[in-house]
């Protein structure tokens, strides 16, 4: 014959088993918006370091002066990379787009000699590019400079609105996630009460009998956590298989930073949680627990 204790073994496992899968479906759920976030970000920083700008040459300009203009170039603040374009490969690239030899037609090459630059993503500002702009006109060999300003103040007016719109939500879908996951562990801790209360009233200390449930919250908490992380890699294994334009956004410092948060939060809301639910069943009557 079973005795009590296997009963309440069998009885509460269960409630366990739903408490971690609830938790770690919550965890996913806040890991994917995470996701979402990284991608956001790294796209609009794709996007701001792709954008080319064009510094002309005036003509006649000696390789030993284009060779100063460089470095000078690569030790400005805000610029992550410059590369010279000759005036013959720009005419080149040029026909190649438009489909015809216009060079040939015109009986010359109208373009310039050029270096084409790319800025780091937190110097696309229209502020930031004019002082580069009036930076680089003083230097005598440089002729002009070319960049799409509109282009330029979109991005980062709607780079502003959608961050706007994503810590909103952020805020919002994290304060869901706290509710959830503490209603999920209060729940799975309602089940238990009577077990509280019988260890209070033989004279267990508060803390010993908070003890076994704190430990155990942790590791559930840690197992949620795993699940989560789990489902995370599959979707975005699945996600790239469909889109895998998605590689030239991954980054893998980036990806495990949230793997560990994840981890972190299912384990200190379940910890939480379990201590608060605990405390609460401990400070009732023993009628209010009917």
């Amino acid at each position: 014959m079973p005795t009590q204790a296997g009963k309440s073994t069998k009885r509460y496992k269960p409630n366990y088993i739903y408490s971690i899968i609830s938790v770690a479906l919550v965890l996913y759920l806040l890991g994917t918006f995470g996701f979402i976030i990284i991608h956001t970000q790294k796209l609009t920083t794709y996007f701001k370091e792709n954008i080319i700008i064009s510094v002309e040459l005036k003509d006649h300009v000696n390789s030993s002066d284009r060779r100063k203009l460089q470095k000078l170039l690569e030790q400005e603040k805000g610029i992550k990379k410059s590369v010279f374009v000759s005036k013959e490969d720009a005419a080149n690239r040029l026909e190649e787009s438009i489909k015809e030899e216009f060079v040939e037609l015109l009986g010359h090459n109208p373009l310039y000699d050029a270096f084409e630059l790319n800025i780091y993503a937190d110097y696309a500002r229209e502020d930031s590019l004019n002082v580069l702009e009036s930076t680089v006109l003083e230097w005598p060999i440089v002729k002009n400079i070319h960049f799409d300003n509109t282009l330029i103040k979109s991005i980062d007016i709607k780079t502003k609105m959608v961050g706007a719109v994503i810590l909103g939500i952020s805020i919002i879908l994290l304060l869901i996630t706290l509710t959830l996951i503490n209603s999920t562990i209060r729940l799975s801790m309602y089940s238990q009460r009577f077990l509280i209360k019988s260890q209070q009233l033989v004279g267990a200390t508060s803390s010993f009998i908070i003890r076994p449930f704190v430990s155990k919250a942790v590791i559930h908490g840690l197992f949620s956590g795993i699940i989560a992380s789990i489902g995370l890699a599959v979707s975005l294994y699945y996600a790239q298989s469909f889109l895998p334009e998605l590689e030239i956004l991954q980054d893998i410092k980036l990806y495990f930073t949230l793997v560990l948060s994840v981890l972190i939060v299912g384990i200190l809301i379940s910890w939480i949680s379990t201590i608060f639910s605990v405390k609460k069943y401990l400070g009732m009557k023993l009628d209010a627990l009917y």
